[in-house]
């Protein structure tokens, strides 16, 4: 198993009075890591996958309930975006049951943030995890064994199985899009045209680091635009995919509505086109390593909870800064450059505005900026 950097931190509230929610794409570990966070307490199992489960936990009374936990001390429901009235159910067990240490998964945001949200709401600590970080995989291999992968784990990813089966990646990707792209989404989503979700998919993998157009996509697709909004909305849920909406504050030649759409992992984005090419042999280096760092960004940011906004910037005259972050009252703009002797634009205007600096980021210092 691949260390977590949640592990230590979800430890420490275990005991603390508040159900303990992890959230995230399937299959990242997070039943691995609710298991390795429990490995030396007895606890009680319940899998919201089984049928048997999901009606037994559906719609019980307190007392119902109290049967079923017995004399355990932690509880740990998995895939509960499954079970119906789940919120409630969680609700009853975290007020009821003061000694009961409740852990629960969920693979899908569709349902399960509607559903446990009012009824927890002061009862829980959240989480979210995402595929292996590189700082987590760093970690786990090394510092030089890590470096030497860094253009394979662009290709081909970082989810779990994808890094510890080497040889075996475009098989486990395909197995992945083809069951959690196309089958668990379409299901809890209640999608009634694969077609447009696969061509929409496919749009959006070619349009990684430029901006989105739902009008543009809308011609691509062949649907209106509130279609693909909606489609985007529940991709978004499905945690496929991610918005980074443009940065503006000061200066009227900015833009202000657009936003980018990055993929939560490029292995997934590389499979939905179709290619698995070296570094020297694609077209789309630059669009590839831009995804990954703001990806990589956005895990650290989240494991460090920390309140930092992020953004990209451009001027109607083409003006263009790939990613913004604010942190309180500092502003950083970053340019990011697979070569590390690629020059880094210096845009006057952005650093004078907003008492900023640009800093490049490239593959000989990216350590620290997704660290």
């Amino acid at each position: 198993m691949i260390n977590r950097t949640l592990l230590n931190k979800i430890t420490q509230r275990l005991g603390g009075g508040k159900a303990i929610i992890v959230v995230g794409p399937r299959p990242v570990g997070k039943t691995t890591l609710i298991r390795k966070i429990l490995e030396n307490k007895e606890y009680l199992f319940l899998d919201g996958d089984d049928a048997a489960i999901r009606n037994i936990l559906s719609n019980p009374n307190t007392e119902e309930i109290k049967q079923i936990i017995g004399n355990y001390t932690y509880v740990f429901i998995d895939e509960a975006q499954r079970i119906e009235n789940i919120g409630l159910t969680l609700k009853i067990i975290t007020d009821q049951f003061k000694n009961v240490q409740l852990l629960v998964s969920g693979s899908s945001a569709f349902d399960l943030g509607n559903r446990i949200n009012e009824p927890l709401t002061g009862r829980k600590w959240e989480y979210q995890l995402y595929p292996i970080s590189w700082s987590e995989f760093e970690t786990n291999t090394g510092y030089l064994k890590a470096l030497q992968q860094l253009e394979m784990r662009i290709i081909y990813g970082m989810y779990p199985d994808v890094i510890t089966h080497v040889g075996d990646e475009v098989e486990i990707l395909k197995n992945l899009v083809n069951s959690y792209l196309y089958k668990d989404i379409l299901a809890f989503s209640k999608i009634r045209k694969p077609e447009v979700l696969e061509k929409l998919l496919k749009a959006l993998a070619f349009q990684i680091g430029s901006e989105v157009s739902y009008n543009e996509l809308s011609k691509i697709v062949g649907v209106d635009k509130n279609t693909i909004n909606k489609y985007i909305e529940i991709l978004i849920q499905g945690y496929v995919i991610y918005k980074l909406p443009a940065f503006s504050r000061n200066l009227r030649n900015e833009i202000k509505f657009n936003q980018k759409i990055y993929f939560y992992d490029t292995g997934v984005r590389n499979m939905i086109i179709g290619n698995f090419n070296i570094f020297e042999n694609r077209n789309d280096i630059g669009a590839l390593w831009e995804n990954f760092l703001v990806t990589e960004r956005l895990k650290a940011l989240n494991y460090k909870s920390s309140l930092a906004k992020s953004y990209f910037w451009r001027t109607k005259q083409q003006q263009e800064i790939d990613y913004v972050e604010v942190n309180a009252d500092t502003i950083t703009g970053y340019e990011f450059k697979w070569n590390p002797k690629a020059k880094t634009k210096i845009h006057k205007k952005f650093i004078e505005t907003y008492s900023s600096e640009i800093i490049p980021i490239n593959k000989s210092n990216f350590r620290d900026f997704i660290g």
